[in-house]
């Protein structure tokens, strides 16, 4: 018995291959988040995420997708078509760590100069803005977190089950804990 409850919105979309993923695809545990790399909400929960995953270790995997909100964040889709850019050159979390550790600084000469910091070239980075080649992915994302019932960013899931709580480290341990295969 997990203890997992199913009257909370159910993710649409299961974490699968396509998706960013650290840890382990037999863990117990799958956190996934829909974030947003502007928003300062996700910011406060970037160093929380990263808590989670040390206490809970091995049995715990960390999934990210996006939700720009465009509307209010005017640096966050190109963000996020950055991210996505470096995933194809395996450094997506790299990448996601850097943007959520100076959020102040999402413009596009901060990103290229990021890129530059990382080891990857801005050249392409300035392609694949041009080319739109990510958008498509990140609208996936966006599109999954819709039906999926995500209005805002963060939005967790535990276990494919959105987490309707607060959010604080607290609060989203214990409801990690709760889903724990006894």
């Amino acid at each position: 018995m997990t203890g997992r409850s199913l009257d909370g919105p159910q993710l649409t979309v299961p974490v699968g291959e396509r998706d960013h993923v650290e840890g382990d695809p037999s863990s117990p545990l799958t956190l996934l988040e829909y974030g947003d790399f502007e928003c300062p909400q996700c910011g406060q929960a970037y160093p929380l995420v990263r808590e989670l995953r040390r206490r809970f270790g091995a049995r715990l995997r960390f999934a990210f997708r996006h939700f720009p909100l465009t509307n209010v964040h005017p640096h966050a889709q190109r963000a996020a078509e950055t991210a996505e850019w470096a995933g194809s050159q395996q450094a997506f979390w790299r990448m996601h760590d850097a943007l959520y550790e100076d959020q102040a600084h999402l413009g596009d000469a901060a990103l290229l100069a990021r890129a530059r910091v990382l080891g990857l070239g801005q050249a392409s980075l300035e392609r694949a803005w041009a080319a739109y080649t990510y958008v498509p992915r990140i609208k996936e994302d966006f599109l999954g977190g819709i039906r999926s019932g995500v209005d805002g960013t963060p939005t967790f899931f535990i276990n494919g089950v959105r987490h309707d709580g607060p959010w604080d480290l607290e609060s989203l341990a214990a409801a990690l804990s709760a889903q724990e295969p006894r």
